[in-house]
């Protein structure tokens, strides 16, 4: 018997890619310009990557349906940070170009509403 059906995506995965994909309309609606997304290294994951003018932006979006446990921005720990800056030096070490890094957060919250915070860290 062949298994034709796709496994369906976990319920907070699609949420993620929603979210995903809202962050990344908001910031080319805001002039940026698409890099890459979802680059994996061992060091991490970094959600989305563009640049603004010269500067090349790597954007951590978060997502929180409620503020109950805590807002999207404060999800950032420092270990969550710490673990983007590696993988940024990471995917910088396979770039020829050399230009100035900004780290960004997209907080999207369950209510629609998006916060951008422009070097958060």
């Amino acid at each position: 018997m062949l298994f034709t059906e796709l496994k369906a995506k976990a319920a907070h995965l699609l949420r993620g890619e929603n979210a995903e994909q809202q962050a990344h309309n908001f910031l080319i609606n805001k002039g940026l310009k698409p890099v890459c997304r979802n680059y994996r290294c061992k060091q991490g994951e970094l959600d989305l990557i563009m640049t603004d003018r010269q500067t090349l932006v790597i954007i951590e979006v978060r997502f929180r349906k409620t503020d109950q446990y805590g807002s999207a921005v404060e999800s950032v720990t420092r270990t969550k940070q710490s673990r983007i800056i590696a993988a940024t030096q990471c995917y910088l070490s396979s770039q020829q170009a050399d230009r100035p890094v900004r780290f960004d957060v997209i907080a999207i919250s369950g209510n629609g509403k998006i916060e951008w915070i422009q070097n958060a860290f």
